[in-house]
């Protein structure tokens, strides 16, 4: 196998294969999850008629507090007119309203309703089912080392992000679940 080459902003650092092949798992995995077919049948399987942005918007509301347009934008990386635009599709379905932000009463913050929240956890129950079902011959422990190493690589990720951007919002980075 080819040595890969140094990452932008590090002349001459070898890159360890090992980080190589976690890149290409990861862009593998990527790309397996968000494919248009996977995300129907997904739809389809949980009973949620949703297109993928207002699925990652929900995700994301489900994961935190009520947030802002603005910071569910940032958090997300997509531009705030993405946000605004899902946000009302949501909202005409019935699965977020608008809540006064409690620091700013003229400002709103996006919270789940009751249909939102059951959406999320049919949408989650499917995606849960089938990986499960990928992962039927996979030991307990094996399970729970990759559930462990999976949420230090996101939590490191997030780390590494925020030190990168000079453009982060104020606040902590959304720290992932513990495993059990």
């Amino acid at each position: 196998m080819p040595t890969p080459e140094p990452p932008d902003g590090a002349p001459d650092a070898p890159v360890a294969p090992e980080i190589a092949e976690i890149e290409r798992a990861l862009t593998r995995i990527t790309y397996l999850s968000t494919r248009a077919r996977r995300h129907e049948r997904l739809m389809q399987l949980a009973g949620v008629p949703l297109d993928r942005a207002a699925v990652a918007l929900l995700r994301h509301i489900a994961d935190s507090e009520p947030l802002r347009p603005g910071e569910l934008a940032h958090r997300l990386g997509v531009e705030a007119s993405h946000v605004t635009r899902t946000v009302q599709q949501l909202e005409r379905t019935g699965h977020v309203v608008r809540v006064p932000d409690p620091d700013d009463r003229r400002a709103q913050r996006i919270r789940l309703t009751d249909l939102g929240r059951d959406a999320i956890g049919r949408i989650r129950a499917a995606g849960v089912r089938g990986m499960q079902a990928a992962l039927a011959h996979w030991s307990p422990e094996d399970l729970r080392q990759l559930a462990t190493l999976f949420h230090r690589m996101v939590d490191d990720f997030l780390a590494y992000a925020a030190d990168d951007d000079t453009d982060r919002a104020p606040g902590p980075a959304p720290a992932s679940a513990p495993v059990r």
